[in-house]
């Protein structure tokens, strides 16, 4: 099952769900209990020397399925 990443827009804390595919855009609530919550993009590199490299981008994911920037710009 697809493990999600979420931001708590109240309290900050950032967190984890497992859940199936067909709930990934289900709202979720924060450990806290606060439900303005954000999912996360995160998104995987594999390095070309034989080994996985992971990167994680923290940027909130928009209605339109940009980041807050925008098509076309990348997240520093």
């Amino acid at each position: 099952m697809p493990r999600y990443e979420y931001r708590c827009r109240t309290c900050g804390d950032t967190f984890e769900l497992s859940r199936p595919m067909a709930e990934s855009s289900a709202p979720a609530a924060c450990p806290a209990g606060h439900d303005d919550t954000v999912k996360l993009l995160s998104a995987v590199a594999v390095g070309g020397s034989g080994t996985a490299a992971t990167a994680r981008s923290r940027s909130p994911v928009t209605p339109s399925g940009y980041g807050r920037r925008g098509p076309g710009t990348a997240s520093r």
